[in-house]
Parts: C-alpha cells; structure tokens; sequence
C-alpha cells in the first residue's frame, strides 16, 4: 500500500514539460488508474471484507498496474521510460506477494464446495431484487432518456451525470434508455454506483460505453463500436464494474469488441460479434447461453474468441463460458468452415 501511494504521489508531481501528447495522455491514465488501485486496496484491507472478495480486487490492482505499465512501454523512446514511476517491478512484486498470501488462506475455504451458482443460474451475489427487475417485462424508471425529447434527457451522458445527483442510499437507479443509436462514449465512473440502463431491445437502443462504476446492470442493449477491421482495436464497451449484470444485450465490432478489464462479471442471453481477439481482459467472467459469432477478419488475421490477460498465476481471473454457442455471423463470405451452433 505504502509503494502504491507513493507511486501516485511522485506521479502528481512529475515535470511534464517534456512530455509529448501521448506521454501526458499515458500519465493522466496512470494517476486514474492508480486511484481505483488505492481503493481496491483500503477494500482488500478492510476486516469486514471476505478473502474471497479481497483476491478479486488485488488481481484488479495488479490488472490497473499493468495496463499503466503497458501504456508506457507503448510510447517511441523520446520518452524516458525509466523516469516512471510506474516503471518500478516492486509494486508488481508486492502485489503479487499480497495475492499468494490471501490464495493461500483462500484455497482451503473454496474447497468446502460453496455453491456460486443459484438454481436458476444467476450468480450468488445478484440479489432477488435485481433478479425480478432482470426478468421483469415492465420496469419503472427514475429517469428515461428519448432523443425525440419525450424523456428527462436527450443524452445518456445528462443522465448519468443527474444519477449521482439523485440517487441515495445505494439503492438500484434505474435509467431507461428509449430507441436510438446516441453517438456519445458513455462512461459510468466509480461514483456511479449501482445503476441500471435498460434499453427498448438489443439492436433498438444503441450505445458505446466503460463502466467502472460497481454493480452495473445493462439490460435490451447493443453497445456498438462502428470502426470496421481496418480500424484494428476497436472496444464496443469496457468493463471494470464488480458484480455487473449484462442481460439480453448484444456487443458489435471486429478486433477487441469487448473489454472485460477487472473485476466480477455475468453474461447472459447476449450476442457477441467480432474477430480477433474479441472477449478479452483480465476479469472474472462467466458467459451464460450466449452465441458468439465470428466475422471476417482481415487479410492474414485468424478469429480468435477470447483472450484472457491474467498477469499473475494467483489472480482468480478467467473467462468461463457456459451452455453457449459459436457460429459464423450471418452474411460473412468466407466462415463457412465453422460449424454453425457449436456449443461449448
């Protein structure tokens, strides 16, 4: 903890007259970064938090670390690598130190068998009440959004924003989201806390968006990217929200379409497009009877569903996919070598 803090505080004083855009950029995510690791850490510190849930956020500290570290090593050499403070391996190693001791303790507790899976599929920590608001067919919203002007707002952006404004007692908000393709990047920040977008239907109501902000429910929603292949990495949405619910929802792009970055996530009834590499992060997640389906890469390029990006053998990250399918997306000339409604 000490490390991390002192990190942050050396980054925040940092000369950056010498910095390029890019370098400034690089740095400006670091210290964003860095602030959601000291959180995740006071959390992991906390004597009413479960070991279980302290292994979730250290692996989320270390996902933060080396995307801040990756960054950097992305820049030209007209940057000074070695004057980053997020360049140090020390804080990697105690976080890695942290983590295989908190496995050590957490390893004889999973082996009583604790069920993770309620009967009906959802995870343990989804409550009933987010259950039934989930498979409710009409959900009363504290805030609709209507490009036509028939809502509070014409923008998910003005929503959320009044969300933080609104919302008390760290009870469920609920914004529906009417019909519409809203050309805005959508961000639920870590202040936006237990919210949830429902759109009028997958391929209806379509957004881009990250989502840090915890216990995050999408439900009826397309989170689109419009970059084509050409444009390589191209995220539809970036998660970071711990115990986030995605219900019903479709995700479209080509390489990189969905970012599962950190923390605990659930899947389920949602159809996922891409080719490369396109479920990808260092998260917990688990798809639940969803299709996934593969369209045309570029020249030289191979589909690849997933791409788990654990740095660290003790993280309890990973990618499980459940009573799902893999099938060619329908109208993409030459896929016709995958099998269509291949389950896993």
């Amino acid at each position: 903890m000490e490390r991390v803090t002192l990190t942050h505080q050396l980054a925040l004083t940092m000369d950056q007259s010498s910095l390029d855009e890019r370098a400034k950029a690089a740095l400006a995510d670091c210290l964003v970064l860095y602030e959601d690791t000291i959180s995740q850490l006071n959390r992991s510190m906390d004597a009413s938090s479960s070991h279980e849930d302290s292994q979730t956020w250290l692996s989320g500290a270390i996902a933060n670390h080396e995307t801040c570290k990756n960054g950097f090593m992305e820049l030209d050499s007209s940057f000074h690598l070695p004057t980053s403070p997020f360049m140090t391996n020390n804080i990697f190693e105690s976080l890695s130190n942290s983590l295989a001791i908190n496995r050590a303790i957490v390893m004889p507790i999973s082996s009583i068998g604790n069920r993770k899976l309620l009967s009906n599929g959802f995870p343990s920590w989804v409550s009933a009440i987010d259950r039934k608001l989930l498979q409710s067919s009409s959900v009363e919203a504290n805030i609709v959004v209507a490009q036509d002007g028939s809502g509070n707002y014409k923008t998910i952006s003005e929503a959320v924003a009044a969300s933080v404004k609104q919302s008390s007692g760290g009870s469920r908000f609920v914004i529906h989201v009417k019909a519409g393709t809203y050309d805005e990047k959508v961000q639920i920040t870590k202040s936006m806390t237990n919210l949830m977008l429902i759109g009028d239907g997958a391929g209806v109501t379509v957004i881009t968006g990250t989502v840090t902000g915890g216990g995050f429910i999408a439900k009826d929603i397309t989170f689109q990217n419009t970059a084509g292949p050409e444009k390589q990495q191209a995220v539809a949405l970036r998660s970071g929200s711990d115990l986030s619910v995605f219900y019903r929802c479709s995700f479209e792009g080509y390489q990189d379409t969905l970012y599962v970055y950190s923390q605990r996530q659930f899947y389920r009834n949602c159809d996922i497009y891409g080719t490369v590499d396109f479920i990808f992060g260092d998260a917990i997640t688990v798809l639940q009877s969803c299709n996934m389906y593969l369209r045309k890469p570029l020249t030289g390029q191979e589909n690849t569903v997933t791409a788990q990006g654990r740095s660290d053998p003790n993280e309890n990250t990973g990618i499980s996919i459940q009573d799902s399918n893999i099938a060619a997306a329908r109208g993409e000339p030459g896929l016709d070598q995958v099998v269509p409604g291949s389950a896993i």
